[in-house]
């Protein structure tokens, strides 16, 4: 029986090794700021070009043929799970015309992928936990768009930001990589503040299940005007306004 789980954990670790190595081949190809959402966040005053460079390596953006920037999604063991491939328009706002596409959903399907591929998705900007070790490091910080981690990652270097890709898309199994660590999340606001109360929901299970306390910062909720709740603002919008 022995020799039977020594032989199945050295099939499973193969695989694992295997999939890690494409994975890094993949975002390796596709490395760079040559996308559209890079473009603007410089043109639009957010960073310059050596802090874009910078972030963009940090977050290993890649850019699609097509101008779109794609935010892969590469978890805690530095294993390349999937990519969002999103449009900007030049005042970088999302291009909502455009759909959001997951690379490897193209990818298997033209025939570039296995079709058992690992595509359970994760925070965005999880391999930055790689670097810093277990249980140590800076207090992570987790926001709702990849875009305001990006940004949010030069502006307050101190915090590991990372972004759940979506309101909805929050819940306690995809932040378990981080327990052990100081989380703060950052959610967006809105006219109701539903979205800080869905968030705290999740930081109270989480707070429960980790042995540890969650925290939600409030400072959209404290500081955003009515009509910045109703236009449903992030931090960047708030430390960015528009003139």
């Amino acid at each position: 029986m022995e020799e039977v789980f020594k032989h199945t954990f050295k099939a499973m670790r193969k695989r694992l090794d295997e999939q890690r190595a494409e994975g890094r081949r993949l975002w390796q190809q596709r490395l760079g700021t040559a996308s559209e959402f890079c473009r603007a966040v410089v043109s639009n005053g957010f960073l310059s070009e050596e802090q874009m460079q910078r972030a963009a390596q940090r977050y290993r953006l890649g850019a699609s043929r097509d101008g779109g920037v794609i935010f892969w999604q590469i978890d805690e063991c530095d294993q390349l799970r999937d990519g969002k491939i999103m449009h900007y328009r030049p005042d970088c706002h999302r291009d909502h015309d455009r759909k959001p596409t997951w690379a490897a959903y193209l990818l298997r399907k033209a025939g570039q992928l296995p079709q058992d591929w690992n595509t359970d998705h994760c925070l965005f900007g999880l391999h930055l936990l790689e670097t810093q070790g277990q249980g140590g490091g800076s207090p992570i910080a987790v926001v709702e768009a990849e875009k305001t981690a990006v940004i949010m990652s030069e502006v307050k270097p101190e915090y590991v930001w990372l972004a759940t890709g979506g309101k909805t898309e929050l819940n306690v199994a995809k932040l378990r990589p981080l327990e052990g660590r100081r989380i703060i999340l950052f959610p967006d606001t809105d006219a109701d503040g539903q979205t800080y109360r869905d968030w705290y929901d999740v930081a109270e299970a989480a707070s429960d299940v980790f042995g540890h306390p969650v925290t939600v910062s409030s400072l959209l909720e404290q500081r955003a005007t009515p009509a910045q709740k109703a236009a449903k603002i992030d931090l960047v919008d708030l430390l960015f306004p528009k003139p």
